[in-house]
């Protein structure tokens, strides 16, 4: 269910320039690949973001599940990603912060 939610999500913001509509009207989001741990694979996950500078800044939430999504643990056995955002596609490496004031500091953007 949950693939088949994204996967519209997906083909909305490739098919115009980055906006979607529905419950995300409006939020600028981005598109992260990243290589999954386990079988290799490349999967893409719509996320929220906040910027900080340069940086985007996403959170490893899971709508506020107590495990963590399937892309956090992808990053954490391979940082190479790639992002898509509004036309612009390009090539980063994910650095997790989990705790202290930085990861409280960021998370503080997300909320606003």
């Amino acid at each position: 269910m949950a693939e088949d939610f994204n996967a519209k999500i997906i083909a909305e913001f490739r098919a115009n320039q980055g906006k979607v509509g529905g419950p995300f009207a409006g939020a600028e989001l981005l598109l992260l690949t990243t290589t999954g741990a386990k079988s290799g694979a490349q999967r893409v996950s719509p996320l929220a973001q906040a910027r900080d500078g340069e940086r985007f800044v996403i959170a490893a939430s899971k709508a506020g599940a107590d495990t963590n999504p399937d892309w956090y643990h992808n990053i954490r056995a391979d940082p190479e990603v790639t992002v898509e955002f509004g036309t612009e596609t390009f090539r980063a490496v994910a650095t997790p912060i989990e705790s202290g004031p930085e990861r409280d500091r960021l998370y503080g953007k997300l909320v606003e």
